[in-house]
């Protein structure tokens, strides 16, 4: 928060302090086997949709409770999304689609919380996610339509002379995916959470004997309101594109003629 600096009386403050791994146990250096907050939120992600899925649906009825009312929604939800983009044919590929979902929409919503820690704010994260996505698709496209999967670079549809620059774009628009799907995801998750923090430092301003705060803290506490509420929907809608691109990339995996 805002803590007035050793040289002076101006305020200073690090929104990206946040985002710094730790061990959750001590204060040593994060090795490869340290239990770490992100090691926490992510267990507790896991454990909410476990929640929600296997215990929240596990006395079912036809008449549904919230619990269950939820987790059919989402189910639902997710289905119809795989069917409309990929096909019939990509429907088979819906439980990966929906763990992914799953995933980001809790690890986003959890980050909400006061003091936790946004998982899918760290490229680390979103990268090995996208990484999963990009090689699955590249390696099913191979696997059903072997050299005829390279036709998704060939756009027959062009002009013949235009064919290899096109073909060029292709391949290198293909080989970003990857990139632009992980740091899409993380970028917007650490700006949302890193304004927050900004306009939170601003809040104590009201101990402060000027009338500077009186006028700053009620607009700080009224921008955070305002974030918080964008940052809800942006953590749901960040879940639904990551999703839903990788609906699209099924697609192509699965039907690469253009």
């Amino acid at each position: 928060m805002a803590d007035e600096a050793k040289g002076g009386g101006e305020l200073s403050f690090h929104p990206m302090d946040q985002f710094i791994v730790k061990p959750l146990f001590g204060d040593g250096p994060v090795g490869l086997f340290t239990i770490t907050n992100v090691t926490l939120w992510m267990a507790l992600t896991v454990l909410c949709i476990i929640g929600l899925f296997v215990l929240g649906t596990r006395s079912r009825a036809i008449v549904p409770s919230r619990t269950q009312s939820v987790a059919e929604l989402g189910y639902g939800f997710i289905y119809k999304m795989v069917e409309d983009v990929s096909g019939k044919d990509g429907v088979k590929y819906f439980p990966y689609i929906m763990t992914l979902f799953l995933f980001i929409v809790f690890s986003n919503f959890l980050g909400l919380l006061p003091r936790s820690f946004t998982t899918t704010s760290h490229i680390a994260v979103t990268a090995v996610m996208a990484m999963g996505v990009f090689l699955f698709v590249t390696i099913l496209g191979f696997v059903k339509h072997g050299a005829g999967f390279l036709s998704l670079f060939w756009i027959s549809s062009a002009p013949l002379a235009l064919r290899p620059i096109l073909a060029l774009i292709e391949v290198i628009s293909y080989f970003v995916r990857p990139v632009s799907h992980s740091i899409r995801l993380a970028g917007n998750m650490m700006a949302g959470h890193a304004v927050i923090k900004v306009f939170a430092s601003f809040a104590p301003l009201v101990l402060i004997s000027t009338g500077v705060g009186l006028v700053v803290t009620p607009l700080s506490i009224l921008a955070i309101t305002a974030i918080y509420a964008l940052e809800v929907l942006v953590s749901f809608i960040q879940a639904y594109v990551f999703a839903i691109l990788t609906c699209v990339y099924l697609k192509d995996a699965l039907h690469p003629h253009h």
